[in-house]
């Protein structure tokens, strides 16, 4: 098993990606205003589905086959950050709204909303990121079975995960109703979201690079 210490760090970890905006953040709050909490949480369960596929990828060492092909693992992460970059664009660009502005949507079944939620969680180039370089930190050959270490590191992420975003499916509305008359606020949050969105475009942009051989 990790350490202990090495399960809190990677817990406080797991909750820094939780609170950074990103693909999955903005698919549950848009699903959860326009549809309601419930359709939020639904959704949710196909997030999380998506994270027990990249763990078992992860513990499997499936993923790690990028990490010894150096223009694969460069692809993926210039190719995650011109899409955070495209993000950042959709929050800040003249126009642009913010995922808590309350929208119309067409209604989705709930095996939709669970299908939509996978495939989000999936294609999230933050996640696999996630996976594939900061997984691999917190895991100690000498601390015992390196599978068992990948399990539960990837639980402990998945449980932060889940709970964290759930609290913001639940509250999406809420928030969405007291920014809904604030439009500095509004604008506000879309700028500090693009402003998060274009960091991490960029460090993962450095990340590749600092790969190439």
């Amino acid at each position: 098993m990790p350490t202990t210490a090495n399960l809190l760090a990677f817990a406080l970890v797991s909750l820094g990606f939780v609170l950074t905006p990103g693909p999955n953040m903005i698919y549950l709050i848009s699903r959860s205003i326009c549809q309601g909490p419930a359709a939020g949480l639904i959704s949710l369960g196909g997030v999380a589905l998506g994270f027990v596929f990249y763990l078992l990828c992860a513990a499997f060492g499936i993923t790690a086959l990028l990490l010894v092909v150096p223009y694969a693992y460069e692809a993926l992460c210039y190719g995650g950050a011109a899409y955070l970059a495209w993000l950042a664009w959709q929050a800040i660009k003249p126009g642009g709204r913010s995922p808590f502005e309350l929208k119309d949507l067409p209604r989705d079944s709930r095996g939709k909303l669970f299908v939509m939620g996978f495939m989000t969680n999936l294609l999230n180039p933050k996640i696999a990121m996630l996976y594939m370089s900061l997984l691999p930190q917190f895991i100690d050959p000498a601390q015992g079975h390196v599978l068992t270490q990948a399990v539960a590191l990837g639980s402990i992420q998945i449980g932060v995960n889940v709970v964290g975003n759930g609290l913001i499916a639940l509250a999406a509305g809420s928030i969405a109703g007291f920014l809904a008359g604030r439009p500095l606020w509004l604008l506000v949050q879309r700028w500090l979201m693009g402003t998060v969105l274009a960091g991490l475009a960029v460090r993962m942009a450095l990340e590749g690079r600092r790969q190439v051989p």
